[in-house]
């Protein structure tokens, strides 16, 4: 299958998935800016997206799109590796034109995936699989509130946060544009604005994530009302 053996292929599987979870981003971004409104309408949501059947088929959809864009993306860079072969330690000027974030996805995916892995213990695993398993955790799993203030008191989790975020941030503004490219709807004349459009929408989404984390962790986001 040409999605799977051709290096074409891949890279259209890379786009898809990626423009999938950017779309879970921005649906999870709207849902956290909540928080700085009102704690309990936060909470209301949580527990209508908890460990009900329509959310766990929605989880695990989503967790086969990450894994399938992991996946995929170790795949694509052991490829170009193999490609470059010996060129690739030869000492070079770097090229004109190639971003940063270009030249550095794949440490900014290890760093995305670490992050992922911090915030699924933070969050999905006090909270929709506490609820699965009926294990206690101080809360309940629907306090999805109580979580968030409990993480970012720590100063450690607030700093971890924001590194995972700068570097989510890196990763999307190129990766989004790339993944136009890709698909093949950014032509001569949208190549430059699907660019402009990838950082603006990169860097608000990043942002109001970056504002929920300082709101509570200076304690500036509402009480529980």
């Amino acid at each position: 299958m040409w999605l799977i053996n051709s290096s074409i292929g891949r890279k259209v599987v890379m786009s898809v998935t990626g423009i999938a979870l950017i779309l879970f981003l921005t649906f999870h971004c709207c849902m956290n800016v909540v928080a700085l409104f009102s704690g309990k309408a936060y909470n209301m949501i949580c527990e209508l997206l908890g460990a009900n059947w329509y959310a766990l088929v929605a989880t695990l959809g989503l967790a086969a799109l990450a894994v399938c864009h992991i996946v995929y993306a170790f795949i694509l860079t052991a490829q170009n590796r193999r490609a470059r072969g010996a060129s690739r330690y030869e000492v070079t000027v770097k090229p004109e034109k190639v971003e940063w974030a270009s030249q550095n996805m794949l440490v900014l995916g290890i760093i995305i995936l670490l992050g992922l892995l911090l915030h699924l213990f933070n969050f999905w695993y006090n909270m929709m699989f506490a609820e699965l398993t009926g294990m206690a955790v101080g809360h309940l799993p629907s306090d999805g509130f109580a979580f968030i203030q409990d993480t970012f008191e720590k100063p450690v989790y607030v700093v971890l946060y924001l590194v995972w975020l700068a570097a989510l941030w890196f990763h999307l503004a190129h990766g989004f544009w790339s993944s136009m490219q890709t698909l093949g709807v950014s032509g001569k004349v949208w190549f430059k604005r699907w660019q402009c459009i990838s950082v603006v929408y990169t860097s608000l989404l990043m942002l109001a994530f970056v504002v929920v984390v300082l709101a509570f962790a200076f304690n500036c986001a509402p009480s529980l009302c």
